[in-house]
Order: C-alpha cells, then structure tokens, then sequence
C-alpha cells in the first residue's frame, strides 16, 4: 500500500529505504514514527505513518502525519477521516494538540477532506535542491 502511494506523488524509494522504514516502524527508539492502518472487512485499506518531534515555539511535542493514504475505491467512504481521527486521538493521549502534514497542490480530493478536518495555514514550504 506504501508503494501505491508513493506512486501516487509520482516518486519511489530505493530498497534500502523501505527496509529502514519497516526497521523504525517496529523499533522502539522515540524519534521513530508509527502507522496506523484502516481496515474494512478483513482488507486493509489505508494507513497513516506519523511522528512526534521537538518545536522551538512550544514546550510540548508536536505531531508531523507524515503520510495519509486510502486506497481509490475506498475514498470518499471515510478512511482518511479516521485515519486522521486516530492520529489525533494518538496526540491528545500523547498531550501534544498540534498535528499538522503537507499535501500536493494537485491532491484535490484529499484537500476537501483537510479542509473540513484541518486549517490551512500560510507557509509555503522550501527544500535544499
């Protein structure tokens, strides 16, 4: 399901990368991430990968939702909606109140779905090329 959304974002990761990334997901070290996993009838159907990190403005954690996906015959029924729902459940139980994630201009679908759920904020993020 990961490599589906990576396809989505139009990109891939090297072999390496996803053997590191299911070695954090069952590892123990707190700077690691977590997933979450939707399922419906026995077929998992979307999943959510997530971490909680330091912030120089705030004395308490904060959540990044790193990755959101729900497979396509599956959108529209609310699998993002809980998927969301549950990281933020995670956080409240964590007493960190500030999740915030990143989506694609293009991602159109989703973006309703965030901007029922979530505020859009001003930054405009920026990357070493």
């Amino acid at each position: 399901m990961w490599t589906d959304y990576l396809a989505f974002y139009e990109t891939s990761v090297p072999d390496a990368v996803y053997d590191a990334t299911f070695e954090r997901l069952i590892g123990d070290d707190p700077q690691d991430f977590s997933c979450l996993v939707a399922e419906q009838d026995g077929a998992l159907v979307g999943l959510t990968h997530f971490l909680f990190h330091r912030h120089a403005w705030k004395i308490e954690n904060t959540c990044y939702l790193q990755d959101l996906y729900a497979r396509p015959e599956t959108r529209g029924t609310g699998v993002g909606r809980a998927l969301i729902q549950a990281v933020y459940d995670t956080a409240d139980k964590k007493e960190c109140p500030s999740v915030y994630w990143l989506t694609q201009d293009f991602n159109e679908t989703a973006r309703k779905l965030y901007d029922r759920i979530g505020k859009q904020t001003p930054f405009i993020r920026y990357q070493r090329p």
